[in-house]
């Protein structure tokens, strides 16, 4: 398909899977806890909504802007409601507010679990050769990109660091190495030298660890939770990174719709030309950034920021209810409902202002990034 059609329809579907995700969480925990909910919409709220079908007193609806979607509970800011949000008790209303951002975790979970399951699970116990610098020593000695170290000298290689002490005790002097290449071990020699502009020894290899297929969901699943987690562990970590200057002006802006959808485009692109240079060839690549899953870890990426937004503690979002629900659940003194409603109005003008801001910052600023 042509990736000037591909790109905004995988934008539509994965900026409003994210969302739906996002609200069904919302809704199957509500059910669950016996609250009712009015109407479970696809896209914007819109008149003229169109009345899929009704289960169990809620109205599914589709509305005419297919961007995200929405769930409307019974007596969402009434306690006076009986069977309604408000009126529900305190741990019911934080398991809801919770479940929506814990929904949009665990389907970056799946993501990532089905990417591994793809290209592979990194075997972190041998060394791979990425690349091969050019007029280095290791390509005089042969070496190619997709070599995995076996050896050096006789000794066990399945590390950088055992590889770095091979290469430093072996300066101006043959070293033998043994790879393993297309399944075959082969003997390389190569004399390390001193690179001025890097200050050390090198043999002129980029590095990586090589993907092995894993049969076992579970394993997947394990790696795919735990990349989560370390995606999670750098976002909350943004602001200390703009605060140390570590990243720049660019690297932490916030982005909206329109510099989402340019950054789809480019991985779109990525995984068409990966797609097409796979069957072309009719071999899967070796390298796990030549195969076509770059969308799925930009969506698996938003996912998670969708998420972790949602549970920012600042009103109108679910972790700014959530906060309004601590004096309840603690102390067991509830916020003057007027007062957080009031709260939370004034929060959901300033979101929409900001939005707003960042979107049109998107056309008069486009965004600089370029997904490698």
């Amino acid at each position: 398909m042509n990736e000037t059609i591909l790109t905004p329809i995988v934008f539509i579907l994965a900026f409003s899977g994210m969302v739906i995700i996002h609200e069904f969480g919302h809704y199957i925990v509500a059910r669950w806890c016996n609250i009712e909910v009015e109407e479970f919409g696809l896209g914007l709220p819109t008149p003229g909504a169109i009345t899929l079908f009704t289960w169990k007193g809620t109205r599914f609806t589709l509305n005419w802007l297919p961007l995200g979607g929405f769930v409307r509970p019974k007596g969402e800011n009434d306690p006076n409601v009986a069977g309604g949000l408000a009126a529900a008790s305190p741990w019911k209303r934080f398991a809801v507010l919770v479940a929506g951002p814990l929904m949009n975790l665990i389907t970056a979970v799946l993501i990532y679990s089905f990417i591994f399951y793809r290209v592979g699970a990194p075997d972190t116990t041998r060394v791979l050769v990425s690349s091969v610098l050019e007029a280095s020593p290791a390509q005089t000695a042969g070496f190619q990109a997709g070599d995995i170290f076996i050896s050096g000298n006789g000794q066990p290689i399945h590390s950088y660091d055992e590889l770095r002490l091979i290469v430093d005790a072996g300066k101006d002097q043959p070293v033998t190495f043994l790879v393993s290449r297309n399944g075959e071990e082969v003997e390389l020699i190569a004399k390390p030298q001193f690179d001025e502009a890097q200050k050390r020894v090198m043999i002129g290899v980029g590095l990586g660890v090589p993907f092995v297929r894993s049969d076992s969901p579970l394993d997947t699943l394990s790696l795919g939770a735990r990349y989560t987690y370390f995606n999670i562990r750098n976002l909350i970590s943004l602001p200390a990174q703009m605060i140390r200057g570590t990243l720049t002006p660019e690297q932490s802006r916030v982005i909206g719709l329109k510099g989402i959808y340019d950054i789809i485009g480019q991985t779109v692109s990525h995984d068409v030309e990966a797609t097409a240079n796979t069957s072309a060839g009719n071999t899967v690549p070796s390298d796990p950034a030549d195969q076509p899953v770059r969308t799925l870890e930009l969506i698996a990426g938003l996912s998670i920021s969708l998420g972790i937004f949602n549970l920012f503690p600042f009103p109108a979002l679910d972790g700014g209810r959530i906060i309004f629900l601590l004096p309840e659940l603690i102390f067991r003194r509830r916020v003057p409902p007027n007062v957080e409603n009031l709260v939370h109005g004034l929060g959901m003008t300033v979101l929409l202002l900001f939005m707003i801001y960042v979107n049109v910052m998107d056309f008069v600023n486009p965004i600089g990034i370029v997904v490698p």
